[in-house]
């Protein structure tokens, strides 16, 4: 059979592919910032925590990120280690290029009639905006990257050993217990780099407290998104059929 006609190596290239898109979209719309309580429709809900208070609003990143755990799950699930830490380290060495790629897009000599037109759009200044949107400040790039790749690795090695205690039953467990301890690396991780070391040197308070926030909210994600997960592990299964799907858990957890 020819490698590009067997389903398991076909199936691992479309998860890679959607984990690594999904991964380079949550990095790239991350700058803009949105309001939870006003895209629900509701008031302002306050929160108050070591002395420091905000409202509900997160990096747009946030919105894609659940799908990110999925896929992370179910390349665990099928592929093992091996092929959660080939995506994982594949997605990191391309988003830096992908931010490579931006800053060289910046600094080329924007056309004046690009720039006219757009401000004619009410755009006054299209090659700040465009720098602003995608020329994240290097201590963020460099925070992003580390968190993303600590919580993949940790991710990885939480599911295996809940796999181990709970054999193939209870598929949410091991998904949402991997991304418990993972994302208190990661969501903590991405703001001590970024914010703490970086340049606005953020008190250690207004660190643990957003970071406390933003950890909350993604593991409400990762419990709605169960639903989901179960969805997409049927949908593997039919796509595989029920001998390969056991043939590839079995290998992938020898």
């Amino acid at each position: 059979m020819h490698l590009a006609e067997n389903r398991s190596v076909r199936l691992l290239v479309a998860l890679t592919g959607f984990f690594i898109a999904d991964a380079l979209v949550a990095e790239f719309v991350g700058p803009k910032i949105f309001s939870l309580e006003g895209t629900l429709g509701i008031a302002d809900q306050h929160w108050s925590l070591l002395g420091v208070s905000g409202t509900l609003s997160f990096t747009v990143g946030v919105l894609f990120w659940p799908l990110v755990f999925i896929l992370t799950d179910i390349i665990n699930e099928y592929f093992g280690i091996k092929g959660v830490r080939m995506v994982s380290w594949l997605a990191a060495a391309l988003i830096a290029w992908a931010f490579v790629c931006a800053y060289l897009a910046i600094s080329v000599v924007p056309a004046q009639f690009w720039v006219e037109s757009n401000a004619a759009n009410g755009v006054p200044d299209i090659q700040n905006a465009y720098a602003q949107i995608f020329g994240q400040g290097m201590w963020t790039i460099a925070g992003s990257l580390i968190a993303f790749l600590v919580g993949q690795l940790v991710d990885v090695s939480v599911f295996q050993r809940i796999r181990r205690a709970t054999g193939e039953n209870m598929i949410w467990l091991r998904a949402t217990g991997s991304t418990a301890v993972s994302q208190l690396f990661d969501s903590f991780l991405v703001l001590y780099v970024a914010f703490v070391l970086g340049p606005q040197h953020w008190p250690v308070a207004q660190f643990l407290a957003v970071g406390t926030v933003n950890y909350l909210y993604k593991m409400l994600a990762a419990v709605l998104s169960i639903p989901l997960l179960y969805l997409v592990h049927r949908g593997v299964e039919a796509y595989l059929g029920k001998n390969v799907a056991e043939k590839l858990r079995e290998d992938a957890h020898s």
